[in-house]
Protein backbone atom coordinates (compact mmCIF):
# COMPACT_ATOMS: atom_id res chain seq x y z
CA UNK A 1 0.00 0.00 0.00
CA UNK A 2 1.20 3.58 -0.73
CA UNK A 3 0.58 6.21 0.99
CA UNK A 4 -0.74 9.83 -0.46
CA UNK A 5 2.52 11.59 -0.65
CA UNK A 6 4.00 8.60 -2.03
CA UNK A 7 1.85 8.21 -4.70
CA UNK A 8 2.44 11.83 -5.52
CA UNK A 9 6.28 11.56 -5.62
CA UNK A 10 5.47 8.42 -8.10
CA UNK A 11 3.56 10.78 -10.76
CA UNK A 12 6.24 13.63 -10.19
CA UNK A 13 9.45 11.05 -11.12
CA UNK A 14 7.14 9.81 -14.31
CA UNK A 15 6.55 13.02 -15.42
CA UNK A 16 9.65 14.84 -15.00
CA UNK A 17 11.62 11.52 -16.18
CA UNK A 18 9.70 11.56 -20.03
CA UNK A 19 7.33 8.94 -18.56
CA UNK A 20 10.29 6.89 -17.37
CA UNK A 21 12.93 7.16 -19.94
CA UNK A 22 15.59 9.41 -18.60
CA UNK A 23 16.55 10.04 -14.66
CA UNK A 24 16.14 12.97 -12.36
CA UNK A 25 17.80 14.82 -10.17
CA UNK A 26 17.05 14.96 -6.52
CA UNK A 27 17.26 18.76 -7.20
CA UNK A 28 14.90 18.49 -9.69
CA UNK A 29 12.24 16.72 -7.80
CA UNK A 30 12.95 18.73 -4.77
CA UNK A 31 11.88 21.56 -6.71
CA UNK A 32 8.84 20.04 -8.28
CA UNK A 33 7.21 18.63 -4.93
CA UNK A 34 8.24 22.69 -3.13
CA UNK A 35 10.05 20.51 -0.77
CA UNK A 36 14.35 20.22 0.64
CA UNK A 37 16.51 17.80 -1.26
CA UNK A 38 17.05 16.06 2.26
CA UNK A 39 13.21 15.59 2.60
CA UNK A 40 13.22 13.85 -1.67
CA UNK A 41 16.38 11.69 -0.07
CA UNK A 42 14.56 10.18 2.92
CA UNK A 43 11.19 9.88 0.26
CA UNK A 44 13.54 8.09 -2.53
CA UNK A 45 14.97 5.62 -0.05
CA UNK A 46 11.55 4.80 1.36
CA UNK A 47 10.35 4.10 -1.80
CA UNK A 48 12.90 2.15 -3.08
CA UNK A 49 12.57 -0.54 -0.69
CA UNK A 50 9.49 -0.70 -1.97
CA UNK A 51 10.75 -1.49 -4.97
CA UNK A 52 8.97 1.52 -6.78
CA UNK A 53 11.92 3.32 -7.77
CA UNK A 54 15.29 2.70 -9.27
CA UNK A 55 17.67 4.72 -7.33
CA UNK A 56 21.73 5.38 -8.15
CA UNK A 57 23.63 8.30 -6.32
CA UNK A 58 24.64 10.53 -8.83
CA UNK A 59 22.71 9.73 -11.24
CA UNK A 60 19.38 10.25 -9.82
CA UNK A 61 16.08 8.38 -9.59
CA UNK A 62 13.27 6.91 -11.67
CA UNK A 63 10.39 4.70 -11.58
CA UNK A 64 10.96 1.09 -11.85
CA UNK A 65 8.05 -1.36 -13.70
CA UNK A 66 5.40 -1.12 -10.16
CA UNK A 67 6.57 2.73 -9.59
CA UNK A 68 5.24 3.55 -13.19
CA UNK A 69 2.34 1.22 -13.02
CA UNK A 70 1.40 3.04 -9.41
CA UNK A 71 1.93 6.71 -11.23
CA UNK A 72 -0.31 5.82 -14.26
CA UNK A 73 -3.13 4.49 -12.55
CA UNK A 74 -3.10 7.62 -10.31
CA UNK A 75 -3.04 9.63 -13.68
CA UNK A 76 -5.64 7.86 -14.86
CA UNK A 77 -7.93 8.35 -11.75
CA UNK A 78 -6.73 12.12 -12.06
CA UNK A 79 -8.21 12.99 -15.63
CA UNK A 80 -11.33 10.51 -15.43
CA UNK A 81 -12.50 12.51 -12.29
CA UNK A 82 -11.58 15.87 -14.55
CA UNK A 83 -13.43 14.50 -17.09
CA UNK A 84 -16.79 13.93 -14.84
CA UNK A 85 -16.09 17.35 -12.61
CA UNK A 86 -16.40 19.31 -16.32
CA UNK A 87 -19.07 17.27 -18.01
CA UNK A 88 -21.35 15.84 -15.38
CA UNK A 89 -21.20 18.44 -12.44
CA UNK A 90 -20.40 21.49 -14.97
CA UNK A 91 -17.53 22.43 -13.78
CA UNK A 92 -14.90 24.91 -16.05
CA UNK A 93 -11.47 23.24 -17.22
CA UNK A 94 -9.47 25.58 -15.01
CA UNK A 95 -11.28 24.71 -12.08
CA UNK A 96 -11.49 21.17 -11.80
CA UNK A 97 -7.05 20.38 -11.36
CA UNK A 98 -6.98 20.69 -7.46
CA UNK A 99 -9.85 18.79 -7.18
CA UNK A 100 -8.76 15.68 -8.85
CA UNK A 101 -5.77 15.74 -6.85
CA UNK A 102 -7.47 15.00 -4.23
CA UNK A 103 -9.83 12.43 -5.87
CA UNK A 104 -6.94 10.02 -7.91
CA UNK A 105 -5.76 9.01 -4.29
CA UNK A 106 -9.26 7.02 -4.21
CA UNK A 107 -8.58 3.50 -3.70
CA UNK A 108 -11.53 1.42 -5.13
CA UNK A 109 -10.19 -0.33 -8.65
CA UNK A 110 -14.16 -0.86 -9.32
CA UNK A 111 -15.34 2.94 -8.45
CA UNK A 112 -12.80 3.57 -11.30
CA UNK A 113 -14.16 1.01 -13.29
CA UNK A 114 -17.56 2.37 -12.89
CA UNK A 115 -16.74 5.79 -13.35
CA UNK A 116 -14.93 5.00 -16.96
CA UNK A 117 -17.82 3.64 -18.17
CA UNK A 118 -20.35 5.50 -16.83
CA UNK A 119 -18.39 8.57 -18.67
CA UNK A 120 -18.02 6.62 -21.79
CA UNK A 121 -14.70 5.47 -21.56
CA UNK A 122 -13.24 9.03 -22.39
CA UNK A 123 -9.93 8.53 -24.20
CA UNK A 124 -8.79 12.77 -23.53
CA UNK A 125 -9.33 14.92 -20.38
CA UNK A 126 -10.81 18.04 -20.65
CA UNK A 127 -7.31 19.35 -21.17
CA UNK A 128 -6.65 17.38 -24.13
CA UNK A 129 -4.16 14.95 -22.17
CA UNK A 130 -5.01 11.13 -22.97
CA UNK A 131 -6.24 9.27 -20.30
CA UNK A 132 -4.43 5.57 -19.77
CA UNK A 133 -6.78 2.25 -20.04
CA UNK A 134 -6.50 0.06 -17.04
CA UNK A 135 -3.32 -1.31 -18.55
CA UNK A 136 -1.61 1.88 -18.85
CA UNK A 137 -1.78 2.25 -22.40
CA UNK A 138 -2.55 5.54 -24.30
CA UNK A 139 -4.14 6.25 -27.28
CA UNK A 140 -1.43 7.80 -29.67
CA UNK A 141 -2.54 11.03 -32.11
CA UNK A 142 -0.04 12.83 -33.69
CA UNK A 143 -0.55 16.27 -32.28
CA UNK A 144 1.39 19.88 -32.79
CA UNK A 145 1.52 23.55 -31.61
CA UNK A 146 -0.61 25.90 -33.07
CA UNK A 147 2.55 28.23 -33.71
CA UNK A 148 4.18 25.19 -36.26
CA UNK A 149 0.89 25.09 -38.01
CA UNK A 150 1.51 26.24 -41.51
CA UNK A 151 -1.38 29.43 -43.09
CA UNK A 152 -3.89 28.04 -44.94
CA UNK A 153 -3.76 25.04 -42.73
CA UNK A 154 -7.20 23.93 -40.72
CA UNK A 155 -6.96 22.19 -37.96
CA UNK A 156 -8.47 21.29 -34.59
CA UNK A 157 -7.88 21.70 -31.22
CA UNK A 158 -6.86 18.51 -28.99
CA UNK A 159 -4.98 19.75 -26.29
CA UNK A 160 -2.79 22.70 -24.12
CA UNK A 161 0.81 22.50 -23.10
CA UNK A 162 -0.06 25.29 -20.34
CA UNK A 163 -3.07 24.14 -18.19
CA UNK A 164 -2.91 27.45 -15.67
CA UNK A 165 -5.67 28.96 -14.82
CA UNK A 166 -4.60 31.92 -16.08
CA UNK A 167 -4.04 30.75 -19.66
CA UNK A 168 -7.06 28.25 -19.57
CA UNK A 169 -9.24 31.70 -18.76
CA UNK A 170 -8.00 33.04 -21.37
CA UNK A 171 -8.95 30.66 -24.02
CA UNK A 172 -12.55 30.86 -22.80
CA UNK A 173 -12.51 34.99 -22.81
CA UNK A 174 -11.26 34.01 -26.78
CA UNK A 175 -13.69 31.28 -27.14
CA UNK A 176 -11.62 28.36 -27.71
CA UNK A 177 -12.44 24.75 -26.18
CA UNK A 178 -11.35 21.36 -27.16
CA UNK A 179 -12.53 20.02 -30.09
CA UNK A 180 -12.75 23.51 -31.32
CA UNK A 181 -12.23 24.09 -35.36
CA UNK A 182 -10.33 27.12 -36.84
CA UNK A 183 -8.28 27.85 -39.95
CA UNK A 184 -4.51 29.90 -40.05
CA UNK A 185 -5.19 33.11 -42.10
CA UNK A 186 -1.45 34.60 -41.17
CA UNK A 187 1.37 34.70 -39.35
CA UNK A 188 2.80 37.91 -38.34
CA UNK A 189 5.92 38.71 -38.90
CA UNK A 190 6.46 41.56 -36.20
CA UNK A 191 5.41 39.62 -32.91
CA UNK A 192 4.74 36.16 -34.03
CA UNK A 193 1.66 36.76 -33.56
CA UNK A 194 -1.02 34.19 -35.58
CA UNK A 195 -4.33 35.53 -37.04
CA UNK A 196 -7.29 32.63 -37.17
CA UNK A 197 -10.32 32.19 -38.01
CA UNK A 198 -12.94 29.93 -35.64
CA UNK A 199 -15.37 27.54 -36.98
CA UNK A 200 -17.94 30.23 -36.13
CA UNK A 201 -15.99 32.74 -38.60
CA UNK A 202 -14.97 34.73 -35.41
CA UNK A 203 -11.61 36.06 -36.29
CA UNK A 204 -8.78 37.10 -33.43
CA UNK A 205 -5.17 36.57 -33.27
CA UNK A 206 -3.06 34.83 -31.26
CA UNK A 207 -0.12 35.58 -29.51
CA UNK A 208 2.95 33.79 -29.91
CA UNK A 209 2.43 32.80 -26.27
CA UNK A 210 -0.75 31.10 -26.83
CA UNK A 211 0.09 29.51 -30.27
CA UNK A 212 3.29 27.55 -28.40
CA UNK A 213 0.71 26.41 -25.68
CA UNK A 214 -2.29 24.97 -27.90
CA UNK A 215 -1.84 21.60 -29.30
CA UNK A 216 -3.97 20.65 -32.38
CA UNK A 217 -4.71 17.92 -35.05
CA UNK A 218 -4.55 18.88 -38.68
CA UNK A 219 -7.34 17.65 -40.90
Amino acid sequence: MFSYVEENYLKAIYHLSQHGETSVSTNALAEEMKTTPASVSDMVRKLSKKKAVDYQKYRGVNVSNKGKEIALKVIRKHRLWEVFLVDKLKFKWDEVHEIAEELEHIKSPLLIKRLDEFLGFPKHDPHGDPIPDEDGNFSSVKKQPLQDTEVGAKATVIGVDDSSPAFLKYLDKVGISIGTKLSIEDKNEFDGSMDIVLEESKAITISPAAAVNLLVVIE
